[in-house]
């Protein structure tokens, strides 16, 4: 009786009690971060994260190099007209001897190729470091930065090993090719506020050294990682046929050429347009919220399983991004550069999607024993017409004006490049590279 009394007590004592709820536990962190498991899945690869942490210190310096070189050389010989002629040199230096080294790197493998191939870069960008600054004649730094145009395509060779390590896995090499892209704008968009910052704030030769350090250092931390590189390919029989005459390549390198036209002349039209307003320093602000816009949306785009075949894909992101280029002309029609920050905001947002699934097809449309060869072909239509679109921006702002008629050329090539590839779009969806020869 005793115990049941006691045990009747315990119960009415702990009916009499209130009743609260039991605390809220915040969710694991792993649970909130779901969404990004796509990128989580591609880094848990052994060696990923070893070789992307060497491959952007290696990138970066491709957002230095040619900015140093204009302020080194503008600085020391007072001439803007000396300094754009040895980067233009080089450019078509590069767009020469570029796609020889990738074919060079796919034949022998990247640590054999790239790590000779960056050391005589490197040598070439200290020769211009000294020509400048001990007063050498203008035509040693044509030859000096014409040396430079041996520098391998970093970023093509990170996407080589993703395209190898998830060569059966679309969706992996969809996330990991956006993070690629995402990386481009983040490297072009601290590489030359780096530059600057160095050029100015220490001596003028400071960016040009610290670029070639930083890229000597990460090739060579790249190419240590030798687990993840893709194996070279086997010698072929015969002559082995260009990438440039492989089915639906050519027309997706002109959509290439036209996007890079995109960049060039929108540049330099923004630049035009705040020269114009008395801000010339927010110019680079405003072009870094196009890039902040393009990396942004690379990230979230890797994040969404693809829809469909890149090749359906593709004419959409390039006619978003035709539509999304209409902004900036109807903003600075305006005459207001805040306008016009968030309308290049959104113009870059499209810009990344676009990157992406076009070096999806290329990779797609190339021999894996041809894919250094062919995404530095397009690395080299997208420089052709950054600097046609350069060009093609300083002639509208000199006979249009910068108000809003300039940034017609960056549309008109926006829809250039939507044009090819939706007339292109169908015709080699699906078809497998053709075999190297």
């Amino acid at each position: 009786m005793a115990a049941a009394a006691t045990v009747d007590g315990v119960i009415l004592f702990l009916a009499a009690r209130p009743v609260t709820a039991p605390p809220v536990r915040p969710a694991p962190r792993r649970a909130r971060l779901r969404f990004l498991a796509p990128y989580r899945r591609i880094f848990a690869v052994p060696g990923a994260r070893a070789f992307t942490a060497a491959n952007l210190v290696a990138r970066l310096p491709m957002g230095m190099l040619s900015v140093s070189a204009v302020l080194m050389i503008a600085g020391a010989r007072g001439s803007y007209a000396l300094a754009g002629a040895v980067t233009a040199t080089g450019l078509a230096a590069t767009a020469l001897v570029g796609p020889w080294t990738a074919r060079m790197v796919d034949r022998h493998g990247q640590a054999r190729v790239a790590v000779p191939a960056t050391a005589l870069a490197v040598l070439g960008s200290l020769s211009l470091l000294l020509c400048v600054r001990h007063g050498a004649p203008d035509w040693t730094l044509f030859a000096s930065y014409a040396a430079t145009a041996t520098t391998p395509n970093t970023g093509g060779m990170s996407r080589a090993r993703w395209a190898h390590l998830f060569r059966d896995d679309p969706a992996a090499r969809h996330t990991a090719d956006s993070f690629e892209q995402a990386a481009d704008e983040l490297c072009f968009l601290l590489g030359p506020v780096l530059a600057t910052l160095l050029c100015t704030t220490v001596f003028p030769e400071a960016g040009t050294a610290v670029a070639a350090a930083l890229l000597l250092t990460g090739v060579l931390l790249f190419a240590a990682q030798r687990r993840t590189e893709p194996p070279a390919a086997a010698p072929a029989a015969g002559r082995t046929r260009s990438p440039l005459r492989l089915p639906g390549l050519p027309p997706l390198l002109v959509t290439f050429l036209a996007t890079g036209a995109v960049f060039g002349s929108l540049e330099v039209v923004t630049i035009a347009f705040a020269d114009g307003h008395g801000i010339r320093a927010a110019a680079g602000g405003m072009l870094a919220l196009q890039a902040a816009g393009s990396c942004a949306a690379g990230l979230l785009y890797g994040l969404r399983r693809p829809s469909g075949p890149a090749g359906r894909r593709f004419p959409v992101c390039t006619a978003a991004m035709a539509a999304l280029m209409l902004l900036p002309p109807a903003a600075a029609a305006t005459g207001s550069p805040a306008a016009l920050a968030v309308a290049l905001l959104l113009a870059g947002m499209a810009t990344a999607p676009t990157m992406v699934t076009g070096m999806g097809l290329v990779q797609s449309r190339t021999p894996p024993g041809q894919r250094h060869e062919g995404m530095t072909l397009a690395v080299t239509a997208l420089l052709g017409g950054i600097a046609a679109g350069s060009a093609g921006g300083g002639w509208a702002v000199e006979h249009l004006g910068a108000a809003g008629a300039a940034y017609g050329v960056p549309a008109a090539a926006a829809a250039l490049a939507a044009t090819v590839a939706l007339l292109t779009a169908g015709r080699h969806a699906g078809r497998p590279p053709a075999p190297v020869r």
